[in-house]
């Protein structure tokens, strides 16, 4: 039976700022990738987040970011790759302390926005994150995009992976994703992301912007939850990947 983990992006409100509907989006997903702080996320909602997922039997995996509050870590910063790995510890490792007050396991870590782009690309940062986490706990699992420089530094560095694809992104004929700031970049067709996925899990395969096909390996797929439609989206996904046949499953199972 093919099995795929289904993880989405939560947390990420900030004081009194909400984004997204992280209760209903629990009830669909096996892993939570929560906000640590940095990009997104202050100890309250990091607090709650972890309650949240402990109590739908979600895995808790980090989301560590830039330092980037007002771009919401989706601007570039130019770092060492001293400073990425000392960000990645402070942040999973802030996560890592809720997780075991609350009586909880972390699962895995998964960059965020502008530091995930660049390390899919850049090894030198991919291997600073890899080593970071290693460092913090050499049982989580590193998820990173299909075939990227974050998967080849995890496994240098002796990390298990999990292999990540977007049914709710455009892909590149490259197998990077489209900026989010081009047009078409992010779908919002329900109908569309449910064949993507299919397409993705069942053929290994993906289409890009520009109609071809490129081929994809997914342990993982993410549905985005600071989407309108995000719940509906998630809560089809899950049920049509059953329907059809395949385990939906975290991914360390």
């Amino acid at each position: 039976m093919k099995k795929i983990d289904l993880n989405s992006d939560l947390g990420e409100g900030f004081g009194k700022y909400k984004l997204g509907n992280d209760e209903e989006m629990m009830k669909y997903i096996t892993s939570a990738n929560i906000a640590c702080g940095f990009h997104a996320g202050d100890p309250l909602i990091m607090e709650r987040s972890v309650k949240l997922a402990i109590k739908h039997g979600v895995a808790i995996g980090a989301h560590p970011g830039f330092p980037d509050l007002m771009g919401f870590g989706r601007r570039e910063i130019k770092v060492t790759t001293e400073e990425v790995r000392d960000y990645v510890i402070y942040q999973v490792g802030a996560l890592l302390a809720f997780v075991r007050t609350l009586g909880g396991n972390m699962q895995h870590v998964k960059p965020h926005g502008a530091l995930y782009n660049i390390a899919c690309q850049d090894y030198k940062i991919a291997h600073a994150i890899a080593r970071a986490v290693y460092d913090v706990d050499k049982e989580l699992i590193l998820v990173g995009l299909s075939n990227s420089q974050i998967l080849k530094a995890g496994r240098k560095v002796g990390l298990k992976v999990a292999s990540e694809a977007f049914a709710d992104r455009t892909y590149m004929q490259d197998g990077s994703l489209l900026p989010r700031n081009v047009k078409g970049a992010v779908l919002d067709n329900v109908e569309q992301i449910l064949d993507r996925a299919l397409e993705i899990v069942e053929k290994g395969t993906i289409t890009t912007v520009n109609g071809s096909k490129i081929e994809v390996e997914a342990d993982t797929i993410c549905v985005h939850s600071d989407t309108p439609k995000s719940v509906e989206i998630t809560k089809k996904l899950k049920e049509t990947l059953v329907r059809h046949g395949i385990k939906v499953e975290r991914m360390s199972m």
